[in-house]
């Protein structure tokens, strides 16, 4: 008989241990469900913002190139200029330092030409000496760097 009332509190314990494993397993499931709810709120969350940001991004790009346009152009023929007379004399100033960029150009491929050096040869000539003679007979306040057509 003492042998089986032995027998019968082995059971117990077993059945104990079993609960407990059971109840131990049942809250570590628990915790895994919530933390994957948890990552997966994240995650949507987390594509919202994504999202959001490559329309923002998208905008800035369009922003950003149409800003370069205008910074290239300049303003738009609707738009007149602030102020005519600083543009004009801002354009003068620019063709002046051009001729004298044309000038010294012209000067340096004379000076090639007299020591015969290698920018004297070429496929464009005939139209390099028609640009010197052209430089060669316009009065000093008349030489322009656009050559007449």
């Amino acid at each position: 008989m003492n042998r089986g009332l032995n027998h019968i509190s082995c059971e117990e314990r077993l059945r104990e241990q079993l609960a407990e494993r059971y109840a131990d397993l049942a809250a570590s499931h628990s915790e895994a469900l919530r933390q994957r709810e948890e990552r997966e709120w994240h995650n949507a969350r987390l594509r919202q913002e994504n999202a959001r940001l490559r329309l923002e991004n998208r905008r800035l790009r369009r922003e950003n190139r149409c800003l370069f346009r205008q910074a290239l152009l300049g303003p738009g023929p609707d738009k007149a200029p602030a102020d005519p007379g600083e543009e004009a004399e801002a354009l003068r100033a620019q063709l002046g330092r051009l001729q004298e960029k044309h000038r010294r150009a012209l000067r340096h491929l004379r000076r090639c030409r007299a020591a015969g050096g290698p920018e004297a040869s070429g496929s464009e000539e005939g139209e390099l000496d028609e640009l010197l003679l052209e430089e060669d007979e316009q009065p000093l306040d008349k030489k322009s760097l656009v050559p007449a057509v």
